[in-house]
């Protein structure tokens, strides 16, 4: 009982650092759905129309990239691997690099020229080299989609191209956009070496890439992310930036010129900045409890879980952290076992309180290790 008493109460107390929502505000943001999120807690921090399901164009290839970089990262895939490019690659529309059949581009240049040039060729190309075929792919996607919980989400093709099916049922939201760029972006950081590329070239220089998300070259800490364009979805854009240790998306959807989407995203990143921090108040040193007949006399105390908060940027300069340590602790000890608990406050409120658990186990001495102990005890008091 007492230790799911204790389950109970380390639950509640790391509960203040989930992600909540932060209070609707009014902004003039165009495009038909648009959505801020803090993209280490995943706060929403503003919305509009955020679970209406649109097409989103090539702002698609944003699951495209985490799946391929999710393949590298797992090593089924490495960045000099060569890929072929199919007829179905080279027949792709739209933003490409002009593949012809039978080519072959190393797996870094594919993915710098997705990113940077949204090269709907390439796109399919790794597609057909991860999965078989773009629709085996597109099953990953809509799976991945899921495990994100990304409801109103369907894919039908890899690229965001509104031909075919895709017209009619290739939808995702300005949520769930942000959803999966998140997770791009905070597993797989090295896809920012990529996504914040300017200018470029592959085919040994031959031929030029320019980013088609101009915030790239024009705002401050942007690390990204993706451009979309279709006449049927309009001009789509998940953009990411990092400033004073805060990231944000802002994704909109729908607007009716690249110039609108760029200023609507910059004035939602320009929002986030302005209003909110993120925050990850550090452990003390010396967080140590001692330890009454254990092998060892003392355990470490480490946080349990992520200390980061989004809070109010008027809340930073006042924020301070209290330890709150048991005076003792019996062995045996097991890792992860409650020793205190540290509490996070911007003046007399409370923020969050965070539990204090043991680095690691300490064994109970025994009879024998007790008896030792006493034998050197009396042998240390003779020599006194």
């Amino acid at each position: 009982m007492k230790r799911i008493l204790g389950m109970l109460a380390a639950l509640a107390l790391t509960v203040a650092l989930l992600p909540v929502r932060i209070q609707a505000v009014e902004l003039d943001v165009a495009g038909k759905s648009a959505v801020l999120m803090d993209i280490q807690t995943g706060t929403v921090l503003y919305e509009k129309n955020a679970h209406e399901k649109l097409s989103p164009a090539s702002v698609t290839k944003v699951m495209t990239m985490l799946l391929i970089m999710e393949a590298i990262d797992a090593g089924k895939i490495g960045w000099d691997d060569m890929v072929t490019a199919s007829e179905a690659a080279a027949a792709k529309g739209g933003s490409q690099v002009y593949l012809k059949v039978g080519e072959t581009m190393s797996v870094r240049d594919m993915v710098k020229s997705i990113a940077v040039s949204s090269a709907n060729d390439c796109a399919c190309a790794m597609a057909e080299h991860l999965a078989g075929s773009e629709s085996g792919f597109v099953e990953q996607m809509n799976g991945k989609a899921k495990e994100l919980g990304m409801n109103d989400t369907n894919f039908v093709n890899c690229t965001g191209l509104d031909d075919g099916e895709a017209a009619e049922n290739h939808k995702t939201s300005a949520y769930d956009i942000a959803l999966m760029s998140r997770e791009l972006l905070k597993n797989h950081p090295k896809i920012k070496e990529f996504t914040t590329i300017w200018m470029d070239t592959i085919r040994n220089g031959e031929f030029g890439l320019s980013n088609t998300n101009k915030l790239v070259r024009f705002y401050s800490g942007c690390t990204g992310l993706k451009t979309g364009f279709t006449s049927g979805a309009g001009y789509c854009l998940s953009a990411s930036a990092k400033r004073e240790g805060m990231e944000l998306i802002a994704v909109v959807m729908g607007c009716e010129t690249s110039k609108e989407r760029n200023a609507a995203c910059k004035s939602l990143l320009d929002y986030g900045f302005a209003n909110f921090a993120y925050i990850a108040p550090a452990l003390p040193e010396g967080a140590v409890v001692p330890v009454t007949l254990g092998r060892a006399d003392s355990v470490s105390a480490i946080v349990s879980g992520d200390t980061g908060l989004l809070i109010d940027k008027a809340q930073k300069s006042s924020v301070t952290t209290e330890m709150e340590l048991l005076p003792s602790v019996a062995a045996p000890v097991s890792r992860g076992q409650k020793l205190g608990t540290m509490t996070i406050r911007s003046g007399e409120q409370i923020l969050a309180q965070v539990p204090l658990v043991a680095a690691n186990g300490v064994e109970r001495l025994n009879w024998g290790d007790l008896f030792v102990r006493t034998l050197k005890q009396v042998a240390m008091a003779g020599e006194n």
